[in-house]
C-alpha cells in the first residue's frame, strides 16, 4: 500500500482548481474580532492571488520550496496558500497561538525559504502581539531568506535577523491573472503536523491531487456543497478542517474565514453570522455544541437559520445527548454530519449522507472510496462490535510521505506496523450493522480494566450531558497488575464534587455503560487541557498522572492545566 502511484502522468494545479470562477459574486466572507465582514468577489481573489504569487516568485520561489505561515484565519491565509501552490511550492501553517517551541518544532523540520506571519491577532476581546514570537521563530530557521509581515492587528513591529518586507510590498505589483504550473497528480501541496503532545510532531506532505480528489468527494457526495453555497468551519490555520475550508472553493461555492473566540462577544456570534450572510454549512465541535446547551443558548432564537442545510461537527465523538440538542434547539431538518478522520488523510474516514437517514449517536456512514473495516486483534472484520480502524485499500489522499523520511520507515510505522499492508489508524471504532459508524476514542489511549477494551468516548456520552459537569477527560492508569480508570470532571459553577454527586456520576456510568465503565477515581479539576486544534489531550494527562514527561506543551492551549493532574494521585 505505501508508494502506491496514482493517475500516472496526469498533470494538474491545485490552485487552478479552486479558482476557475472571474465572475463577481462572492468567493471569501471574512470577518473576525473587531473585524468588519468584507466580501472578496471571484475576480478579486484572482488578481491578488497573481500578485502574491508574481511577489513570491520575485523572492525566488520555485516548485518544491517551503512557504510557512503563522497567521490567523483570514483572506491573507487563503491569497499566500493559493499563490503558493499556483507556483508548485509547498505551504505549511501554523496557528498564531502557538508559542514559539511548537512553531520551531514545526517549521524547524521542513527549512522554509519565506515566512509569513501577522503583527499579531485578538482573541476573546485582547491583542496578542507576534514580535517576540516570530523573532525567537526566525532565529532557529537559518535558510530563512525572507519574512512577511501582515499588517492584521495594526501593531507594527521588524524583525532583525532575516531581510523583513510587509504584506503590501508583496503583493504591490500588477499581476491580474495567476500562471498555473501544471504538476503531477502527487507533487507536494501541503506539509502538514501531527498533534505533537507526545513526541515530535510528524511532518506529514500531503499531494495536491490527492487533496483535491478527497475533498470534492465529501463537499459535493457527502455534504452536498452546490455552486454558490456558502461555507463556514470554525477552525484556526493550524487544523487541516482549515484546508478542507478553503478547498470548498473548487465547488464553486462561498467560503467563510472567521479569525477570533468563538464565544467573544458571548456564545451567539456565529449563530448570528450565520444568519446575516446566509450560511448553508456549519462546521464546529462538540465543545461548542456543549458550551451553547450549558448556556441555554437556542440559536433557532437568537438568529434566522433558515439557509442551513448542513451542521458538521468533529474534533471528538458527538454524543448521542448532542443530537437530541441539536435537532431541538437549533433546527429539525438540519443534516447532522458528525465527521471522523484526521490530519493523515486530510479528510475523513466516516461522514455524513445527504440521502441517509441520521442516526442518533453515529456518523452516517464510510467514506466513499475508502475500505474502512473494524479488525480485532487476530486481524478479523466485524460488524457490530468493537475494533481497531484499519482501511484495507490504499486511497489518493494517503499522504506522499513524511518530511525528511526518504526511505519511508516513519511512514510505514506510523500506519503500517500493527496489520502489515493495511493502513491501522488508531482509532477504536463500531461498524453498525447498517452502515453507521460509532467512534469511541483513539485506540492507543483505549481502556483495559481487567483486561476488557473500553473507549474513552463511551465514558463522555455517559458523563457528559449531566448539567453538573462542564467537561471531562478520562484515562487509564497503570498499576502494576491492572488499569484504573480514572475520571477528571470539571464542574459547573457552583458545583463542588462532594460524596451525592460522585455517587450519580458512578450510578449514571454504571447504568448507561456496565460495571466496568466505572472509573476507580473521580477527581475535580480546573481545567482539561486541549490542543490548538481542540482535542482532549488524554495522552499527556495520563503521563501527569504517572508524573512521566509531557513532551510539546506547546501544542497545548492550556499547558498549565496540567501541574494539577499530576498530584491527584
Amino acid at each position: 500500500m505505501p508508494g502506491t502511484e496514482w493517475f500516472p502522468g496526469a498533470r494538474l494545479n491545485y490552485a487552478e482548481n479552486l479558482l476557475r470562477r472571474r465572475d463577481g459574486g462572492i468567493a471569501i466572507y471574512a470577518t473576525g474580532e473587531g473585524r468588519t465582514l468584507e466580501r472578496i468577489t471571484w475576480a478579486a481573489l484572482a488578481r491578488r492571488v497573481a500578485r502574491v504569487q508574481a511577489g513570491l516568485e520575485a523572492l525566488g520561489v520555485k516548485p518544491g520550496d517551503r512557504v510557512a505561515a503563522l497567521i490567523p484565519n483570514s483572506v491573507f491565509a487563503v491569497v499566500g496558500m493559493l499563490a503558493t501552490a499556483a507556483i508548485g511550492a509547498i505551504w505549511s501553517s501554523c496557528s498564531p497561538d502557538f508559542g514559539p517551541l511548537g512553531v520551531i518544532d514545526r517549521f524547524g523540520q521542513i527549512e522554509p525559504k519565506v515566512l509569513i506571519t501577522a503583527d499579531g491577532y485578538r482573541y476573546n476581546g485582547k491583542t496578542h502581539l507576534l514580535a517576540d514570537t516570530v523573532r525567537a521563530v526566525t532565529a532557529q530557521l537559518p535558510d530563512l531568506e525572507r519574512l512577511v509581515i501582515i499588517d492584521f492587528a495594526g501593531e507594527p513591529w521588524t524583525a532583525e535577523s532575516v531581510p523583513t518586507m510587509t504584506w503590501s510590498e508583496l503583493e504591490s505589483g500588477n499581476a491580474t491573472e495567476p500562471r498555473f504550473a501544471q504538476l503531477p497528480f502527487d507533487h507536494p501541496l501541503l506539509i502538514m503536523y501531527s498533534s505533537g503532545t507526545t513526541g515530535p510532531p510528524k511532518s506529514i506532505v500531503h499531494g495536491a491531487g490527492g487533496t483535491l480528489l478527497k475533498h470534492l468527494s465529501e463537499h459535493q457526495l457527502h455534504s452536498d456543497v452546490r455552486k454558490d453555497d456558502v461555507v463556514f468551519w470554525f477552525s484556526t490555520c493550524g487544523w487541516m478542517m482549515w484546508n478542507w475550508l478553503v478547498t470548498a472553493l473548487a465547488s464553486q461555492a462561498s467560503i467563510v474565514v472567521y479569525d477570533g473566540s468563538p464565544a467573544h462577544p458571548d456564545l451567539e456570534v456565529l449563530w448570528k453570522l450565520a444568519a446575516e450572510i446566509g450560511i448553508t454549512h456549519f462546521g464546529t465541535s462538540p465543545k461548542f455544541l456543549s458550551a451553547n446547551a450549558n448556556a441555554g443558548v437556542v440559536p433557532a432564537q437568537v438568529a434566522d437559520l433558515s439557509a442551513v442545510r448542513w451542521l458538521g461537527s468533529t474534533g471528538m465523538p458527538l454524543n448521542p445527548d448532542q443530537f437530541d440538542w441539536v435537532y431541538a434547539n437549533v433546527k429539525d431538518d438540519v443534516q447532522l454530519a458528525s465527521i471522523s478522520g484526521g490530519t493523515d488523510i486530510i479528510g475523513c474516514f466516516a461522514l455524513g449522507v445527504p440521502i441517509l437517514p441520521v442516526r442518533r449517536g453515529q456518523l452516517q456512514a464510510r467514506a466513499l472510496g475508502m475500505a474502512v473495516e473494524s479488525w480485532d486483534e487476530e486481524g478479523k472484520p466485524h460488524i457490530g462490535r468493537k475494533g481497531e480502524l484499519v482501511c484495507t485499500r490504499p486511497f489518493p489522499s494517503m499522504p506522499v510521505s513524511f518530511w525528511k523520511d526518504p526511505d519511508g520507515k516513519r511512514y510505514r510505522s506510523a500506519y503500517f506496523e500493527k496489520y502489515p499492508g493495511v493502513w491501522t489508524h488508531g482509532d477504536f471504532i463500531e461498524i453498525r450493522p447498517q452502515g453507521g459508524v460509532i467512534i469511541y476514542g483513539r485506540s492507543d489511549t483505549t481502556l483495559n480494566p481487567s483486561g476488557v477494551r473500553i473507549g474513552t468516548a463511551e465514558i463522555y456520552r455517559a458523563v457528559e450531558p449531566m448539567p453538573e459537569i462542564d467537561d471531562s477527560i478520562v484515562v487509564g492508569h497503570q498499576t502494576s497488575d491492572n488499569v484504573e480508570v480514572v475520571l477528571c470532571v470539571k464542574l459547573a459553577d457552583g458545583v463542588t464534587l462532594d460524596d451525592v454527586l460522585e455517587r450519580a456520576i458512578r450510578d449514571r456510568i454504571r447504568s448507561e455503560t456496565s460495571p466496568r465503565h466505572v472509573p476507580r477515581y473521580i477527581f475535580a479539576v480546573d481545567a482539561i487541557p486541549y490542543t490548538i486544534s481542540g482535542k482532549k489531550v488524554e495522552k499527556a494527562v495520563r503521563s501527569a498522572l504517572a508524573r512521566q514527561p509531557v513532551t510539546n506543551k506547546d501544542a497545548l492551549v492550556n499547558p498549565e492545566s496540567l501541574e494539577q493532574y499530576e498530584h491527584l494521585l
